[in-house]
């Protein structure tokens, strides 16, 4: 009897040390609760800057599951009285939560084809055997790409392709070396800077596009969007090229073995199946809605019509789109949006905004700066420790409260978001090739602090000399 309650304590103990920040997080939602809320801060407010922390403390301590965190976000907007179980729910459903649900269905579509071989087998014939050409090639590709289909799909699809490089090239797949590590990071980092260029290319972009229009700013289109974010986005290939080819200059200059060895097996494949073909047509057409037809029907619907198609023409079925799409990610995103609104209609966002204000302009003396410090750098950072879609969802409809032209700071902040260059959490992409083994802690930084301040600085020259242009 003893033996058992003993063992009970120590299961017990062992919970509670696993799940201290899940109670710690209840803690001080209680204690804060009953709190007096602050001046100027209505109670409503009060309570959804307790969600935002205990969302917060649970998204870096990673002590529960992301989608998790997304479902305790809706109860606890119902149970803290800041809407009803209605208005939760309508803020939660949104053109940018089917957008985001029928972007992945449709990159599961397209995996489902087997068009992930036809991409390996296009790289190589476009790049040749070369190795700085194959890693130009392998950021270009990336960046271009993830800026439609998302950066983890991309991420996902090109990985092999590196990996079976690494080892016809006759390198280890268990040890790390500079041929390895800068093939891995030419994914990862094109995948970053690419997903700023669309709103497809990233949650992020469109949790604030979500914002713009849910808090009656203005309705930014595909295109619009693609305006203000191409033109960065082909300037900084050659300069994630430049940093990543002296920061891990690999010994083999040419990689004749293992370029025939990948073309070769890829070849085997044979040619483009009629499936494949539609599968390809059917994507240029939603890619096309996207442009032109989603200022009248949103891009949501579009998406979601591209699946309606995948699914009709039997090119995929429905239990591979059920079995692999990633549902905690919509779910992250729903909640997201859905806290950021009730930030903003209980006044949340604007009592924070005003305080940080205050605060930063007593450093800095400049209101004008201030925007751009908390737009760019605090969100840069920030994205490094939680995730992209979390700094977005949190900063959001802070920084669209603190003045300026929103549209540009919006954009801005998604566009800083994608700065995830420096820690493993960083972006999905970055776990991605960190899960192979082949990339240690450290390497991180060797490359990505450069990455870091050259994209602060180059966002900042843009959006000064170039973005003026287009308002």
């Amino acid at each position: 009897m003893f033996g058992f309650s003993e063992r009970s304590v120590l299961n017990i103990l062992f919970w509670v040390t696993r799940k201290k920040w899940l109670i710690l997080s209840f803690l001080l939602s209680i204690s804060f609760f009953y709190i007096p809320s602050p001046d100027g801060l209505s109670p409503e407010g009060h309570r959804t800057l307790i969600i935002v922390s205990v969302a917060l403390i649970l998204i870096i301590s990673e002590s529960i599951p992301l989608p998790a965190v997304a479902i305790l976000i809706l109860i606890m907007e119902v149970i803290l009285g800041v809407d009803t179980a209605d208005g939760v729910a309508s803020s939660f459903m949104s053109d940018a939560v089917f957008f985001i649900m029928g972007s992945l269905m449709l990159a599961v579509s397209i995996v489902n084809q087997g068009l992930d071989k036809r991409l390996a087998l296009g790289v190589i014939n476009i790049t040749g055997n070369k190795t700085w050409r194959i890693v130009l090639g392998f950021i270009t590709i990336s960046a271009i790409l993830s800026s439609f289909i998302g950066e983890h799909t991309v991420g996902a699809m090109m990985l092999p392709v590196a990996l079976a490089l690494i080892r016809n090239s006759g390198t280890e797949t268990i040890k790390s070396d500079n041929l390895s590590t800068i093939l891995l990071f030419s994914i990862a980092y094109g995948c970053a800077i690419g997903s700023i260029g669309t709103p497809s290319g990233g949650g992020r972009n469109v949790i604030m596009i979500g914002y713009l229009s849910e808090f009656g700013i203005g309705n930014v289109s595909y295109v619009d969007w693609m305006k203000f974010t191409y033109p960065m986005l082909l300037i900084q290939i050659p300069v994630v090229f430049l940093i990543l080819w002296h920061t891990f200059t690999p010994s083999q200059r040419k990689m004749d073995s293992a370029v025939r060895k990948l073309k070769i097996k890829v070849a085997k494949n044979g040619k483009m199946t009629p499936h494949q073909i539609l599968a390809i047509a059917i994507f240029l057409s939603v890619f096309f809605g996207w442009i032109f037809l989603s200022p009248r029907i949103g891009l949501g619907i579009v998406a979601l019509s591209g699946v309606f198609l995948y699914l009709s023409f039997r090119l995929v079925d429905w239990q591979d789109i059920s079995k692999n799409t990633n549902w905690g990610v919509i779910l992250l995103f729903g909640s997201a949006i859905s806290l950021g609104i009730q930030m903003k209609e209980t006044g949340a966002a604007l009592w924070t905004a005003e305080h940080i204000l205050n605060f930063l302009e007593i450093i800095f003396g400049d209101m004008a700066i201030v925007r751009w410090f908390v737009a760019v750098v605090v969100t840069g950072v920030l994205t490094n420790l939680l995730s992209s879609a979390a700094t977005v969802a949190v900063l959001g409809p802070i920084i669209l409260d603190m003045g300026g032209n929103e549209i540009v700071m919006g954009i801005m902040t998604s566009i800083a978001s994608a700065f995830a260059y420096l820690t493993v959490v960083a972006s999905p992409t970055i776990m991605i090739i960190h899960s192979t083994g082949l990339i240690s802690s450290s390497d991180y930084f060797k490359a990505g602090w450069k990455l870091f301040l050259l994209s602060i600085i180059l966002l900042f020259i843009i959006s000064r000399i170039y973005w003026p242009s287009l308002l």
